[in-house]
């Protein structure tokens, strides 16, 4: 590994040729200012974009932004929103807790009236960790702090051929980071980072002959760049098993219930069952005739597997459930469900048709 702390000409050369080349390349993104445009970029547009992109790739964000942007076009709008519209319109985002802590952030910084600028106020606003602080104070407020996401991660690792495996590379790495940080325009200098990850030192098969900062990396000069970033191994995510139950009324109205606001998928719409573990135990929200389709749900949460069995039943309109509410059939939008939940009804919706 090449030292850390280098000072001198290098870093200045390794800013100047990512500026030159963002200036020329950079990503037209929807919550993005293009370089050379004399605006500020808007916090509250760089905040909400941090927060989806968290887990989740720029391709997947765009349409959730713009509806976000044009439903709720600032943060005083987000504010202001029902917890239940919010949730709805993230409903395939992901990572609920996120959906959660956007709209506390949001009334904790309309009730400021308006976001901080330092990346350690940000850090105090809920759901926002270190990076997202950094990120936000930077792009946002041209703050000259060091923004390290995965692509971010890569590059430096490549340039400066760090070969110790993340995540314990990772207080290196942001030194690393740091120390290429301009004091102009650093704000421009993370997303230009972050787009040569994203476009040219890709994971795999890095574009090393046209990447504009190729004469300093260390890594393509040892041959080792498509090696980086080393990674330690990730143990095998258990499996997880569950048992839910679509139930749907003579009327077509159906059984949903909303889960804790606490815990995964945590105040979101879905159908009740029970608890998922390695052997799940039958908790039907009423009696009926419950049958058990061939076909499980599966899916993949960040730290286990899950299968659930989906079971169905008719039920007369008087039936009293223990847990949830009919929703009626008009009312009921699967758009508006968690993606595991969507899963469910492709499966049991066709099972319930009369």
């Amino acid at each position: 590994m090449r030292d850390s702390t280098a000072t001198g000409p290098v870093p200045a050369q390794i800013a100047g040729r990512l500026m030159a080349w963002y200036d020329r390349h950079a990503r037209a993104l929807p919550w993005r200012v293009p370089p050379g445009v004399a605006q500020r970029p808007d916090p509250y547009r760089v905040w909400l974009s941090e927060v989806m992109l968290q887990q989740t790739t720029v391709a997947a964000v765009k349409g959730y932004f713009h509806a976000f942007t044009a439903r709720w076009p600032t943060v005083q709008a987000l504010a202001a929103a029902a917890d239940d519209d919010v949730m709805a319109a993230w409903a395939g985002l992901g990572y609920y807790a996120r959906a959660r802590n956007l709209l506390k952030c949001a009334r904790e910084v309309a009730a400021r009236g308006g976001f901080p600028d330092t990346r350690a106020e940000l850090q105090r606003l809920p759901g926002i960790g270190p990076y997202t602080a950094a990120a936000i104070a930077a792009i946002a407020f041209d703050r000259p702090e060091a923004v390290l996401d995965g692509n971010v991660e890569r590059v430096m690792a490549r340039l400066f051929a760090v070969e110790t495996p993340l995540p314990a590379a990772k207080p290196a790495l942001t030194e690393l980071a740091a120390a290429l940080t301009p004091l102009q325009r650093p704000g421009d200098h993370a997303q230009a980072v972050m787009d040569l990850g994203a476009t040219i030192c890709t994971p795999r098969s890095p574009a090393c002959g046209i990447c504009p900062v190729m004469a300093f990396c260390a890594a393509r000069a040892s041959g080792i760049a498509a090696t980086l970033p080393r990674k330690t191994p990730k143990p095998a995510k258990p499996l997880r098993r569950g048992i839910v139950h679509v139930a749907r009324r003579h009327d077509g109205a159906l059984l949903l219930e909303r889960r804790p606001a606490r815990g995964l998928l945590g105040g979101m719409l879905g159908w009740p069952g029970s608890a998922w573990e390695e052997t799940p135990r039958p908790a039907p929200p009423l009696e009926a005739d419950w049958h058990t389709l061939e076909a499980e749900v599966r899916h993949t949460f960040t730290h286990f597997h899950l299968r659930l069995q989906v079971q169905v039943a008719r039920v007369p309109p008087a039936a009293q459930p223990e847990r949830g509410g009919f929703i009626a059939r008009q009312e009921f939008d699967p758009q508006g469900l968690p993606t595991v939940m969507r899963k469910v009804w492709s499966l049991a919706g066709p099972a319930l048709v009369d």
